[in-house]
């Protein structure tokens, strides 16, 4: 609000544009930093519609953990709305990984409701390796929200001299030493902490000492839900983390609203679910422009974020066999790269919210090989990866195949087109 035409950020995955020592949103101009507390807050008491005003470009710390934001909506009340909340209950595994530092999350579809667990291990001493599991998001006031975020006294000059943690203290954060303090450091930190009298001892520096024996865990559990709720809706899954942190939270975070959105797309053009099929040919329609004699794509199979995997059957019947050619009928090369510009064209769901709104131009191909002919009878399998989205302009790598044979493949370079 402190800001010329008070801009609003969104609460999106999307609007995500730092993780290094928490979530930052940014949007129209503005950002706001370290948001997971007051989301998980949010998400822990099942608030799915929200504004807030803020008057500086992060919510304060307070404590630590969200209690006090727990506190703070709960003394706000809340008001049932007449729109139908929207749960998204996950259909398929999703998970991120980072092999070399040990870092995997995988979302799982459950049943009923978001559980979570979270396993921490960071190599220390005083700290050992933890375990927090939440079984339902009710038990969040109780059992999470009051779990306070933590740091190492190595990392804190640092961050300090970086410009962050300006208000860190040991009343927001668990502070533990894990390694010799010299003299020079232990009078710096007293003075960081305003404590002259703090005894910098390994271990936990809080005289208060834990809330919960696994307080480290059960705030990283904490994050895992705050970044989480930028899907967007309440998600039912089962989440098992290892080792997470801001920036692996938010990549499995938009994995699973890819998922959302793929889904909630497939429910808007397939009116009839058939086994096996994301989009059969009525669909298709209501998604390319093409008609006969040039719409060159049956169904699709697979659909996800950068993906796509579309079926052509070629028949006698095609008009092209009539002259191309005559006692030896083979596909054109050309109209097989026109089948999987189509098929891609379809990728680009995903970048466009009205696809009946743009026109798709493909503006260049590279790379074109023909392996084998494609005769009558054949059934074009068109697999499409698309590699970079950038201002309307977007690449793509694809292949067709027959019989799992490779028979052509090409590099593809599209234009997306407001229509006029």
């Amino acid at each position: 609000m402190d800001m010329a035409g008070s801009p609003a950020v969104r609460a999106d995955v999307d609007n995500v544009t730092d993780t290094s020592r928490g979530t930052t949103l940014s949007e129209n101009g503005a950002s706001v930093h370290t948001v997971e507390h007051v989301m998980a807050a949010l998400a822990g008491l099942s608030i799915d519609n929200v504004r807030m005003d803020l008057d500086g470009p992060e919510p304060p710390i307070l404590d630590g953990s969200a209690w006090g934001y727990v506190k703070a909506l709960d003394q706000a009340g809340r008001e049932e709305q007449e729109e139908n909340i929207q749960i998204f209950y996950l259909d398929q595994p999703l998970e991120y990984e980072e092999a070399g530092r040990g870092v995997h999350l995988v979302a799982m579809p459950a049943s009923e409701g978001f559980r979570a667990s979270v396993m921490i291990d960071f190599d220390s001493p005083v700290m050992r390796p933890q375990h927090a599991r939440i079984e339902n998001i009710e038990a969040f006031r109780e059992e999470i929200a009051n779990s306070r975020t933590f740091c190492f006294v190595h990392e804190i000059e640092q961050l300090h001299a970086a410009g962050l943690i300006q208000g860190g203290s040991l009343e927001n954060a668990l502070v533990f030493a894990d390694k010799g303090i010299s003299e020079a450091q232990g009078e710096n930190l007293r003075a960081l902490f305003h404590q002259p009298d703090l005894e910098l001892r390994p271990g936990l520096l809080n005289t208060e000492g834990f809330r919960h024996e696994n307080e480290p865990a059960r705030h990283k559990l904490l994050d895992l839900i705050g970044d989480l709720a930028l899907v967007g809706v309440p998600v039912s899954a089962n989440v098992i983390a290892t080792r997470p942190g801001h920036k692996a939270n938010v990549e499995l975070a938009k994995k699973i609203k890819a998922r959302l959105k793929q889904k909630t797309l497939a429910e808007k053009y397939q009116k009839e679910s058939k086994k096996g099929i994301v989009f059969d040919i009525n669909a298709i329609t209501e998604i390319l422009p093409h008609r006969y004699p040039f719409l060159l794509v049956d169904k699709i199979l697979e659909f996800t974020e950068t993906t796509i995997v579309g079926v052509k059957n070629v028949t006698i019947n095609e008009p092209f066999f009539q002259g191309h050619f005559p006692g030896n009928p083979i596909m054109p090369g050309v109209l097989q790269l026109e089948a999987m510009a189509q098929v891609g064209g379809i990728l680009l769901l995903n970048s466009v919210e009205n696809p009946k709104s743009v026109w798709v131009y493909f503006v260049a191909i590279d790379n074109a090989r023909f392996k084998k002919p494609v005769i009558p009878g054949d059934t074009l399998t068109l697999q499409l990866e698309m590699t970079a989205l950038r201002r309307g302009i977007c690449k793509m790598t694809g292949q067709a195949f027959v019989d799992g044979q490779l028979v052509c493949s090409a590099d593809l370079v599209a234009s997306v087109v407001p229509k006029k």
